[in-house]
């Protein structure tokens, strides 16, 4: 939201007050301190008036701001700014992880004040007010005249202010250095560096094309290494150097702004940090990361359609993990009833064990919004299950089911009363569900809790994702527990796994797409998904296969679509033959992926991340949009074109095509043809993919028959793995290191296991083991062998 008429004027009507001075200091418990020199305390409270205190007089009236600042974890600073404190706190709040025992470091001098949690400081000036943030001594971003402020957009001064609450806003600016950009806000499908745009934290149902995004997160990170996350559910409005063009700016409704700054000093550091407070990602279940098949959304299927593609899957010899139903796996009109139309489906449960039999997990559809049709319709009225409208009555709609409802998860028996229906799936053999939509929510309503429904807007998804997520882990166990959600905001990565929303079937949706991914990545989300082909309308051949390639080489891999189907042979043979080759090659990368997930739950660092998150040095990576890293080691670059014309950017080093054994020199633009069958997959210099020995599915022992593929090592660097079972046991773990004419090889595993250098030949022995030449110089490492030295 915009309030100044260029540099020197506000807009008409608009008055903004902000501080002029430290008038004096406080600790948490509102004890004045006067001390001067080091000290520590759990929360620092500042009196800033916005106006100058010249004398006694000036006390008695104006606008006074109450500043808080306080450290949740080391490396964080949290910034809580009140005009009236009396205001009832509102719920919901985000769930956020508090240490009760953080402190600050408080340096209190003459003419300003030191805070600092770790290598992050603020000062802030007293005479003059205006906070600095620091790490060390490099000043990372600075909030100065005029910044900071609450804001009356029809003032008409302060003997007629009514003390009222609309048209009041409190907003933060803080400083964009030359070149520094800004990243996140979620999924959003617009130019992946954000500065000049203008975003609205807000959900909407509105494509992959547009402003408008399914999951919104008030959060973003600078390339100069910090993060800044806004601690409001509601509507944050963000100016990114789009209203005053050195600022980033960020205001909400009402009397009061919360907002933390993350030190890095690196991306990942701050969404590491980021998600200590915000909650890790949950680990999914392995065979999550094999193709998932769907029925579509509007097309017509019953058992004998069902059993069609997935005996048609299998037999052209195309691996896939999880069978999907789509909306009308339920009776039209009567969404979401969750109960099986019995027209179509006679014996559901019968189904589902012959799926099973034949090794396929099941997904079904849900949604949270119940039509009035529905057998669920009557009981949800009668107990009070549902949001509703001021006067009491349940709040409907014709827009997606004739005379729908919403469930209302700020009630704990609505909570217990959805998740029970959904267990009676989940006891009939369904193993996870697509949790659709909860992005168009009212706010004309009362929510049984006395929840704000501004705020609830974005967080019904968070409500909403959470029931259905803790209903699975507790049924299926944690680490088997998995969602395919599109609504989401901050703190709904802990519950993957998320898909791009609806898209249509072109390259052009193709890139926003994988745009829309990088910023939900840059944004805290670990996993992340889309519909391989497109949803909307059907894709050209051409297109289907190039999406396949780059789906297959994503986190989650679905092949989904709106009124037409996506089994490969519905589009021509070759189409056969990419999607095997492509699902084949992920399974075999699962023992490398896997421990990339492994990794993701840990420290909240997504597996498939941006060029500009790995290599922040490299200016060219800082824009790179059409490309990016799966894991720490491989680099993807999806074709956009008919043509066949990869166009891709290698940082600085030596890089290996995973397909071809090809060195590639970096530092540069690459330019070349691929056919369907390929795509630029290239190995990143020193390091170590651990390949697996099944091509037909995602789950198996990752540690039978490993190879452990060793890329361009340098001298005196080691390059390490470690390799899981599918249910996130350590099995094998590994050091390599180069020592000249010398290549030693740690590892701790109690299996015979090999090593294969990819394009390093001459081995004339080997310590402890044997090695066969086959184009790579291959280590065969007997079981507990300890270090092998292989010569060279």
């Amino acid at each position: 939201m915009k309030f100044s008429n260029g540099c020197w004027l506000n807009k008409q009507g608009t008055e903004v007050f902000s501080p002029a001075e430290v008038y004096f200091i406080n600790n948490e418990e509102r004890k004045p301190i006067k001390t001067t020199g080091e000290f520590t305390c759990k929360e620092i409270r500042i009196c800033a008036p916005t106006h100058k205190i010249r004398h006694r007089g000036d006390t008695l009236g104006g606008v006074n701001l109450t500043i808080r600042i306080s450290s949740p974890y080391p490396e964080i600073l949290r910034i809580r700014t009140d005009h009236y404190l009396g205001v009832k706190d509102k719920t919901p709040k985000f769930e956020l992880n508090i240490e009760d025992n953080s402190s600050l470091t408080v340096d209190n001098k003459k003419d300003f004040l030191v805070i600092k949690s770790g290598s992050l400081k603020v000062k802030i000036n007293k005479a003059d007010w205006k906070m600095e943030f620091f790490r060390g001594d490099k000043k990372i971003t600075e909030s100065g005249w005029k910044d900071l402020a609450y804001i009356k957009t029809d003032w008409k001064g302060l003997a007629y202010d009514d003390g009222g609450f609309d048209n009041t806003y409190m907003r933060e600016r803080l400083s964009l250095s030359v070149g520094e950009l800004v990243y996140g806000f979620g999924e959003r499908f617009t130019p992946f560096v954000k500065n000049g745009q203008s975003i609205d934290i807000w959900n909407e149902d509105g494509g992959t094309s547009t402003e408008q995004a399914y999951k919104n997160v008030p959060f973003y990170i600078s390339s100069k290494g910090y993060g800044v996350f806004v601690n409001h559910p509601e509507r944050v409005s963000f100016e990114v150097g789009s209203e005053m063009v050195k600022k980033v700016q960020f205001s909400v409704p009402g009397e009061s702004l919360d907002y933390f700054i993350i030190n890095g000093p690196s991306m990942k550091e701050v969404l590491a940090r980021y998600t200590d407070l915000t909650g890790k990602p949950a680990l999914p279940p392995a065979w999550t990361f094999g193709l998932w098949l769907s029925t579509s959304f509007t097309t017509n299927y019953d058992e004998e359609t069902v059993t069609g593609f997935v005996d048609g899957m299998f037999e052209r010899g195309i691996p896939f993990n999880v069978f999907h139903f789509d909306c009308f796996w339920m009776k039209e009109f009567h969404w979401s009833d969750l109960t099986w139309d019995s027209d179509v489906f006679p014996d559901p449960a019968g189904m589902i064990r012959r799926l099973k039999e034949k090794g396929l997990k099941i997904c079904v559809w849900i949604n949270s919004y119940i039509g009035q049709e529905s057998a669920l319709f009557a009981e949800g009225v009668e107990k009070g299950y549902f949001i509703k409208r001021p006067n009491g009555d349940v709040w409907q709609w014709d827009m997606w089911q004739p005379g729908m409802a919403i469930v209302d998860f700020t009630n704990p028996e609505a909570c217990r009363w959805f998740a029970s229906k959904l267990e009676q799936l989940l006891d009939m053999g369904v193993d996870c569900f697509k949790t659709d939509f909860g992005e168009r929510i009212p706010t004309d309503v009362v929510y049984y809790d006395g929840s704000d429904p501004l705020k609830m807007h974005n967080y019904y998804s968070y409500l909403y994702n959470k029931v259905v997520f803790e209903l699975l882990e507790r049924k299926k166990g944690k680490g088997e527990a998995v969602l395919f959600a599109r609504s989401a905001t901050a703190g709904g990565h802990k519950f993957p796994v998320h898909w791009g929303g609806d898209c249509w079937s072109d390259y052009e949706s193709m890139a926003e797409s994988l745009r829309g991914g990088l910023s939900l990545a840059m944004s805290g989300f670990g996993f992340w998904s889309h519909d391989i082909g497109g949803f909307e309308s059907t894709s050209t051949p051409d297109v289907y296969k190039r999406w396949a390639a780059f789906g297959l080489l994503s986190t989650h891999s679905r092949l989904h679509g709106s009124w037409s189907y996506r089994v490969p042979w519905a589009y021509d043979e070759e189409a056969v033959d990419v999607v095997r080759f492509f699902t084949r090659l992920k399974c075999s990368l699962m023992p490398y992926l896997f421990k990339q997930a492994i990794d993701t739950s840990k420290t909240g660092i997504p597996v498939m991340r941006s060029m500009v998150m790995e290599f922040e040095d490299d200016p060219t990576c800082a824009y790179l949009d059409r490309q990016y890293m799966l894991g720490d080691a491989l680099l993807v670059a999806p074709i956009f074109n008919e043509e066949g014309t990869a166009l891709y950017y290698l940082p600085e080093g030596r890089w290996t095509d995973y397909l071809t054994g090809e060195i590639k020199m970096g530092g540069r633009w690459v330019k070349e043809h691929h056919g369907y069958l390929s795509i630029p997959l290239l190995v990143r210099e020193g390091s170590i993919i651990a390949v697996g020995s099944n091509f037909n599915n995602a789950v198996y022992d990752y540690s039978d028959g490993v190879i452990l593929k060793v890329y361009e090592l340098k001298d005196n660097v080691p390059a390490h793995t470690e390799v899981y079972t599918d249910k996130g046991y350590p099995t094998v773990k590994a050091e390599i290191i180069r020592k000249s004419d010398k290549i030693l090889i740690n590892v701790e595993s109690n299996k015979k296991y090999t090593v294969r250098l990819i394009n390093v030949k001459g081995i004339v022995s080997v310590d402890n083991g044997l090695f066969e030449e086959d184009g790579n110089d291959t280590v065969i490492i007997p079981k507990g062998a300890g270090q092998i030295v292989c010569s060279f």
